[in-house]
């Protein structure tokens, strides 16, 4: 199989493999391709799993499978684990990029590696990294767009003013991934 062909599931479509694990902020849905880790998705609760896995098989053209002991997911699963537990600052993980694409890549692509554990980088700062300077907005919506958030880590992103800027996965928990990382000192009560 060349670079540019991917396993298909019979249908058409290629094979989606899908797992749960928990968390230090909640049950994450981790989904994988073939290729590599394609999708991350938050507070993954019995409702919000069903339409996170809806919209993926029908962006992916394939019904996901339940299959935690699929390689890929496997790895991240044990690495997830490494990482909220302090043993771990980064992730060796294949990534599907199949989500997103353009703009959004490019930056995605450059916060992943560039901007490592316990740091963060301004929305603008990151849009100059790319060749956008002025593009801070646009990296706003990228951020909203991460398909692979935590290990794609659009949660060490923030404002210039010093704000912590907006998450998908909600205030509290960029809170908790920025605590976890040291960026932020833990709560007094």
């Amino acid at each position: 199989m060349d670079g540019h062909e991917r396993k298909q599931d019979g249908r058409g479509g290629q094979r989606v493999a899908w797992a749960v694990t928990d968390t230090g902020i909640g049950p994450l849905l981790l989904a994988a391709t073939p290729e590599g880790l394609v999708n991350v998705v938050f507070h993954a609760s019995e409702a919000v799993r069903g339409l996170a896995l809806e919209r993926l098989g029908a962006r992916l053209g394939t019904e996901p499978v339940e299959d935690p002991e699929q390689p890929v997911l496997a790895e991240a699963v044990r690495q997830l684990g490494a990482y909220f537990s302090g043993g771990r600052r980064d992730f060796d993980l294949p990534l599907d990029w199949s989500l997103i694409s353009g703009f959004n890549r490019r930056v995605l692509r450059e916060l992943a590696s560039g901007v490592p554990y316990g740091t963060v980088v301004g929305y603008g700062e990151l849009a100059g990294r790319v060749g956008e300077p002025g593009g801070g907005q646009a990296v706003g919506v990228a951020m909203g767009a991460n398909p692979l958030p935590v290990v794609v880590p659009c949660h060490r992103v923030v404002e210039s003013d010093g704000g912590i800027g907006g998450f998908g996965g909600g205030l509290e928990t960029k809170r908790k991934l920025l605590t976890l990382e040291g960026v932020l000192p833990e709560p007094l009560f």
